[in-house]
Parts: structure tokens; sequence; C-alpha cells
């Protein structure tokens, strides 16, 4: 199919129900950002700057959805959403919140609140959390309730080669048991979308999945975020705090990267999957969890455990059912289609039609050996729909962004490798070398290779790596 025809195809397809939507934040951009968004998306959205104002607004309006910040002066979201539960209004809440305010976002579930959003959002996840509520609303009034796939279907992974296929056909093998899995593959190829589709397809679906981005944190918040801590545990400990595991009791947790969890803590986690059990930090009392854990990692857990920096008892806790995500240059079938979709998607966002491709430029990423995978394919695209003046983009536009673009050709370049390579030591030179192409400029290299900034310093740590001036100092 080519770029032309596939643009047809993006601009017939059907669209999704729409609905009125309230949104409620005493943050005028915000707002009017949300509601744009909305709007965008064919749904009619109306504005006010408060709980009282949006308690008034349904007294006088009906509407589908309710969104709702949670710190407000005032009344609280919190607050408004207690209220809402005491009138007959009829509409979904979502509840959008900071990252320090979790738990009280799982409260608010449990007064009504259909789910939660963290900021700053993802505007693709806040588009299909709308669509969700909305369409959980209309099966409530025809007396039915959603389908526990809907969100995080298999099916919303784009692409039909052979190897999407396999992994759609384990993950429906897999999410209806109550088995832990260990998600592997590399930076970029879709991990967390694969576990979102377990828990989606799971007996767990109406309850959280709550997620912990390991990489981010201390191993002194990594423990408190855990399993909570108890007020005065520790310097700064104003208020007790709900660990994650706690509020995900009866639903699921992610813990995301779990290879970033330093080896004091992996003992305290692998007591929680064999007995469901913790405590929090500062507190003798045992508290029992019932949470079903999904874990992901970049990186050879066998070569991680080889060089002591994870337990091997935890190792296989986790990898219960083990679920291999394929890096992208695996599957070149499944580009075209991926292209098809970040383009539709920018355009979207964009309000624009969405742009074509020459055929160079497809061939130019069908060969292209995507070491950053779906999320640097996904980076290039945008960056292109948002740079483009309205002509068909070339091979030439793109090929600066691609790594090593003016090195030796894909085939030249595998012949280049020496035979028995370890993937952990490929790793490295990749990472050194896009780092040397950037003269050291990190946040550059991160973004080309599709890591976060935080893991990029942690793999250079892990390497021992020093700049070029300061080796060429050494060697001096």
């Amino acid at each position: 199919m080519n770029s032309k025809s596939r643009t047809t195809c993006l601009a017939t397809r059907a669209r999704t129900a729409t609905g009125r939507v309230l949104v409620v934040d005493d943050h005028a951009q915000a707002r009017e950002s949300m509601a744009d968004i909305l709007r965008r998306a064919d749904h009619q959205a109306d504005c006010v700057s408060s709980a009282v104002e949006g308690l008034a607004a349904l007294a006088k309006e009906s509407y589908d959805l309710v969104i709702t910040d949670l710190q407000m002066p005032g009344m609280t979201g919190l607050d408004f959403i207690r209220q809402l539960q005491q009138r007959k209004h009829g509409a979904q809440v979502l509840m959008v919140t900071a990252y320090a305010t979790v738990a009280s976002a799982v409260e608010a579930m449990r007064y009504g609140a259909f789910d939660y959003i963290e900021k700053p959002f993802d505007v693709d996840r806040l588009e299909r959390l709308v669509e969700r509520a909305l369409a959980h609303g209309r099966l409530l009034d025809r007396g039915q309730s959603l389908p526990q796939v809907e969100v995080g279907n298999p099916a919303s992974m784009i692409g039909n080669s052979p190897q999407m296929q396999a992994l759609r056909a384990r993950i429906a093998r897999a999410a209806p048991t109550p088995e832990t899995i260990l998600i592997t593959g590399e930076s970029g190829t879709g991990k967390e979308l694969v576990a979102r589709a377990v828990h989606a397809g799971s007996l767990r679906a109406d309850r959280p999945l709550i997620s912990l981005n390991c990489p981010v944190l201390s191993a002194h918040l990594m423990e408190s975020e855990l399993f909570g801590h108890e007020r005065g545990a520790f310097t700064g400990a104003d208020a007790a705090h709900t660990g994650r595991f706690e509020l995900a009791d009866g639903g699921s947790i992610l813990l995301d990267e779990v290879t970033e969890i330093e080896l004091s803590l992996q003992s305290k986690l692998l007591r929680v999957l064999q007995e469901k059990t913790l405590e929090r930090v500062g507190s003798s009392i045992t508290r029992n969890v019932d949470v079903r854990v999904l874990a992901t990692t970049n990186r050879d857990l066998r070569n991680e455990i080889a060089a002591g920096r994870f337990r091997e008892d935890l190792y296989y806790r986790l990898a219960v059912v083990p679920l291999a995500v394929p890096p992208l240059r695996e599957r070149r079938e499944d580009i075209s289609a991926l292209v098809d979709h970040f383009l539709a998607r920018s355009a979207r966002r964009l309000s624009k039609v969405p742009c074509e491709l020459e055929a160079g430029a497809f061939d130019l990423l069908h060969d292209y050996h995507w070491p950053g995978n779906v999320r640097e394919l996904e980076n290039i695209i945008t960056r292109a729909s948002v740079l483009n003046l309205g002509l068909p983009i070339a091979a030439d536009e793109l090929r600066p962004w691609l790594i090593d673009a003016h090195g030796p050709a894909l085939s030249d370049a595998t012949e280049a490798v020496p035979v028995g390579l370890s993937l952990h030591d490929m790793e490295r030179k990749l990472i050194e070398a896009t780092l040397e192409r950037f003269d050291g400029h990190r946040a550059r290299t991160a973004e080309a290779l599709g890591i976060g900034l935080r893991t990029l310093s942690g793999k250079l740590k892990e390497y021992g790596y020093a700049p070029r001036a300061k080796r060429l100092a050494r060697a001096g």
C-alpha cells in the first residue's frame, strides 16, 4: 500500500462515540489545554474553575463525564467526588492527580471515580481513558458492564508480524491466570503496553494497576514507595504514607525496570512475593496484600545474577511466566503499520491532515537498525510531522535523525560485529558510540537511544565510562 492510499484509509477510519465532558480545574491553562484535547477528539467540553462551580453546572446540565483535578482551593477534588456520590448526576468521573497523591486518587475510586491519570499525563492515555469511561457509562445505562479486555487489548499493539501474533497469543493465555509475569525486552519495545494488556485481560481488570518506575527513585525513597512508611519513620516523614503494594491490593502492580531495585530491597520484595505480607518502614505491624506482580526489565537477568546485582531466587519468583517483547529490527514488516499509526496520531494532535512519506523514506525506515525500537520510530515520526510544511517527507529529511545514518550500510555494520560478542557488550558499545557521536551530551544521547536520562547515567556508571577528554588526560 503506498503512502497516498494509507493516508486515505486513515482519513476514513471510524471514530469512537463522543460525549459531553465537564472539566473542573482551578488552573486556567491546564483546564483549557485538557478541553482542547477533548474537543479535537470531537467531544463537547465545558470548563469551570472550582468544585463549587462544578456542582452548580451539574445541577443545570447533564454530562457524560466529569474530569476533576485533585488539588484545588476550597473544596478539593476528593471532597467534590464525595459530594457527587450523594447526587444522581449520571456522569462518570476521572481524577487528575500529581505523582505524590496517588493514594488520594485510589481513595477517589472507592467513592465512585472511574479511574485516575497522573500529571504530566500522556495525551493518548487521556483519550483512551475518556473513551473507556464514556463506554462504561453507556453500558451501565443499558444495564451491562464494560468488557475487561477493552483497554490494553493485545490487538491494540500495532503489527501483524509472526512475532507479534505469537506475543498476543501468549498474553491471551497468561493474562487470566494469577501468575507473576516478567516482561523482557530492549528499551522502547513497548513492555509497559504489554503489562497493561495483561492486566486488562486478567480477572483483576476492574481493580487498579499501580505502576512504579524503579530507575527514578533512590533506595531510600524506593522502600517507602513500595511498602509505605509510618509518621516519624525517618526525617521528613511528617505523615504516614501508603505504599504502592497496598494501593494495588486486589489489583496488579507494575515494577518497571525491576533490576534498578537495590539488593538490600530485593530480599524484602521476595518476601512480599512469597508470603504476600509486608511491613511499612517504621512499623512492626504485618499487613496482608493480594497483588499480582508484573515486572519489566531491559537487561539480561542471568548476566545480572552472575554479576551479583540481582538475586537468583527473586528472578525465579518473577519469571513464573516470561514474556519477551521483540525488538523492532526483528519485525520489520510491522514498520509500515506503525508509521501509519504515528502519522495519524500526530495529525490528530496537530489538527492537520496526516503527512505523507516518499517511497525512499519508507525504505530508509525499513532498513534502519532501530536501536531505540518503537519509541525511537515514534519520536522521529512525531518530529517529522511537527516540522513538515505540507510536502511529502523525503528520506534526506529523516536521515540526519538516525544514529550512524552516515556510517556503513546495515549489512556492512552487521558483518563488522565480532562473532560471540554478548548482548551486554553490544549494548555498551552502542551506548558509548552514541555518546561519542553527540560529544558527550547525555540528554541527546538518551533521546537518540530511546531511554531515560537516569537509565543512561546508571549504565555509564556501571561501565565506569569516562568522557574522551578525561580518558586522553589519563593517557597523557
